[in-house]
């Protein structure tokens, strides 16, 4: 119940605030952001333009956000020889939280940290995890909200449309 109310105010405060969901066909909004390891350059999303992107927001408090995770880094690692690329935006304050799961789950592909929110603002998104699927045009062509068990093959299809 706690949960359901939470995510109400947030719509409610997205929708008062005049924030609108990015949606397909939108133009995926410009970011730079740390990477969550320090030490490592910025992720822009402008330095992968003319790849295909998937931009991934999640918290380690998401259960469904750490199943999709490891499924992820399996396709990043089967189509990044095919200019494919992912980003993963963990949203936790304090970083720290996301740092520690990924010492259990190393991963392959970039992770940013976006602690004060900006990124997810932009992007207004309304629930974890939620991701983005970009053209090499920086167009989005896939907003995917949750995570399930068969979610993963729908992805996948989505990711090897636009590389063809």
């Amino acid at each position: 119940m706690l949960k359901t109310l939470c995510a109400l105010s947030v719509i409610a405060a997205l929708s008062s605030s005049g924030a609108y969901a990015i949606e397909e066909g939108d133009l995926a909004p410009e970011f730079t952001l740390p990477d969550i390891h320090e030490g490592q350059p910025d992720i822009s999303l402008a330095d992968l333009r003319g790849k295909t992107v998937y931009v991934d927001f999640w918290a380690s408090w998401c259960a469904p956000c750490l199943r999709s995770m490891p499924l992820i880094n399996e396709l990043y690692n089967k189509y990044q020889d095919q200019d494919f690329e992912v980003i993963a935006i963990n949203v936790d304050d304090p970083v720290e939280d996301g740092q520690e799961f990924l010492l259990d789950t190393p991963l392959d592909y970039l992770i940013a940290a976006d602690t004060d929110n900006t990124v997810l603002n932009e992007f207004a998104v309304r629930g974890m995890p939620t991701s983005f699927l970009i053209d090499k045009d920086g167009v989005v062509r896939m907003v995917h909200m949750g995570f399930r068990g068969n979610d993963i093959e729908l992805i996948e299809a989505a990711i090897t449309e636009l590389l063809e």
